[in-house]
């Protein structure tokens, strides 16, 4: 239910995004006939039988899969490591890219893939291995298992990941909480697009996620928490120094949190909103691992 959420907090399709996405529906005769434009962004939810020209697109003659008809939308894949991991592994070069090429004997045809992927998980097989309510039946093998059919590599490329508890009942019946509604959530992102748009006004770059390494180093810069955080490891031992630096530099998280952190800032333009905040709530569970008592206080 939340992942379907999704399309209503995302900004409207702009011209440009609406042709591309009309063009994809078009090929495949899946245009309603009363709709000549898609007004609104895709949302696909395929079954995690898929296969893998089904996800990525394919055939003699090859044609969108739905990686495609996720274009300028959201791909949403429930109960990610019940997904062959075959197929999960042909959207790595696609999430990297935004596009997807198919090769036959007589043809190569390239497909836009530019989607936004929101993925759900158990902890365990039970599912039950996080939650205080009941007992989690499942064996460290067979945990183990159940989370390798998720690829590091395919990890990497999403760039939040976040653990959704269940919620009590109390609070479900509680109806004095109003939440932040689907039209304030879209306001702000709205906002945060015009911030972009105005930064990269002069550029092909039309979104933080599209930045380059190099526009990543310009536009945001990973103020003090970083070199605050290397500088505690180097004062305790050589492992902990070891382990932020493979933290920050050998996984390359230093630039999805310097990205995340210029999101952020675009959402929530207060001086508070800067890396020290984004990197704190990241890595806090990472530091105590090393031993820290936690992010410094500033």
């Amino acid at each position: 239910m939340l992942a379907q959420r999704m399309p209503t907090v995302l900004p409207p399709l702009s011209a440009l995004e609406s042709i591309e996405t009309t063009r994809i529906y078009s090929v495949l005769g899946q245009l309603p006939a009363d709709q000549p434009l898609m007004a609104r962004r895709p949302f696909r939810s395929p079954h995690h039988t898929i296969s893998d020209a089904g996800l990525v697109g394919g055939g003699s003659q090859p044609v969108p899969g739905e990686i495609s008809k996720s274009h300028n939308g959201v791909l949403f894949l429930d109960e990610l490591p019940e997904f062959n991991r075959k197929t999960l592994e042909v959207m790595r070069q696609p999430l990297e890219d935004g596009i997807v090429t198919i090769s036959r004997a007589l043809q190569s045809t390239t497909f836009p893939a530019d989607f936004m992927l929101v993925a759900t998980a158990n902890p365990c097989p039970c599912g039950y291995r996080s939650d205080p309510r009941r007992n989690c039946n499942c064996t460290p093998p067979q945990i183990e298992k159940y989370m390798s059919r998720i690829s590091g590599p395919l990890l990497d490329r999403i760039d939040i990941h976040l653990e959704v508890p269940a919620v009590p009942f109390d609070e479900l019946a509680d109806n004095t909480s109003q939440g932040t509604s689907s039209d304030a959530m879209r306001q702000d992102v709205m906002r945060a697009r015009d911030q972009q748009a105005t930064r990269f006004h002069d550029q092909p770059t039309l979104y933080n996620s599209q930045m380059t390494s190099r526009q990543v180093r310009h536009t945001a810069r990973l103020i003090a928490y970083a070199g605050r955080c290397c500088a505690t490891a180097s004062r305790n031992s050589d492992f902990q120094q070891e382990h932020m630096t493979k933290y920050f530099a050998l996984q390359g998280q230093s630039q999805m949190w310097l990205t995340i952190n210029r999101l952020v800032k675009c959402i929530l333009p207060k001086p508070s909103a800067t890396a020290v905040s984004i990197v704190t709530y990241g890595s806090e569970n990472e530091l105590n691992k090393f031993g820290m008592i936690g992010p410094p206080r500033w």
